[in-house]
């Protein structure tokens, strides 16, 4: 039968199908969590968390980010349950207020570690506002993904600039190394997927049936080659 959860997912973007998929069994629970969305902008996964029943705090470095933010917590009317946080993901004990020892439920760190100065240490700082037995919900953009979406786009020159990130201003992980910086912060991951394995590929104009391209992304999210070569990668860890 389907949660809450999975039903609201429904609506979202197939692309972020495998994602909400993960998170399905921690958020569609029943009982409110305490969630931190660290670079969470504009609400994209905050407002739905919050139209769940969830409290959600969104720390993020960009003013007009969490203005947007703002109105459409308001607009969704989960304003109560939203709040916004300027700051930087590796500053985050500078920026959350002490809750008397009680950390977040769970956070989410959604293609953040591509853009920061250091990924290990935001990690780090996300692990360390967890509670004991709190997850995290890393997402980030795959290698892989990036080199056969610029060959395909007709662009090989790029594509092999990538290959080991000669090219571009955003990091790119390959799944042994984004699991190998969770462990460094202390996370236990869970297994990793794919994140917009098809989803991508097919625009507007191909007609492709979205419920159709939604369950073929849940198909293939978890198994190789296919999630080899997503446009993402996605692990969902736990604090010890």
């Amino acid at each position: 039968m389907p949660t809450p959860a999975s039903t609201a997912a429904e609506q979202l973007p197939a692309r972020t199908a495998a994602v909400w998929a993960a998170l399905d069994p921690v958020i569609g629970a029943g009982t409110p969590l305490r969630v931190l969305d660290v670079g969470g902008g504009s609400g994209m996964f905050a407002v739905p968390l919050a139209q769940l029943g969830h409290d959600v705090t969104v720390v993020d470095p960009s003013a007009d980010a969490l203005a947007t933010l703002g109105r459409r917590a308001g607009t969704a009317g989960v304003g109560e349950r939203v709040r916004g946080l300027q700051g930087d993901g590796d500053l985050l004990h500078e920026v959350l207020p002490t809750a008397g020892g009680d950390g977040y439920d769970l956070a989410l760190c959604h293609f953040v570690l591509e853009v920061v100065d250091d990924p290990a240490v935001t990690l780090r700082e996300i692990a360390g506002a967890l509670r004991p037995g709190g997850q995290v919900s890393v997402a980030t953009a795959n290698r892989a993904g990036a080199v056969l979406a610029r060959a395909l786009s007709g662009h090989p020159v790029e594509a092999l600039g990538l290959l080991d990130d000669r090219k571009g201003d955003r990091r790119r992980f390959d799944p042994a190394g984004l699991l190998t910086l969770v462990e460094g912060a202390g996370l236990r991951p869970g297994p990793w997927r794919g994140v917009s394995v098809v989803a991508d590929l097919l625009d507007a104009a191909s007609g492709a049936d979205p419920s159709a391209v939604r369950a073929l992304e849940l198909a293939l999210a978890g198994i190789s080659p296919y999630r080899d070569v997503a446009t993402g990668l996605h692990v969902l860890a736990a604090r010890a």
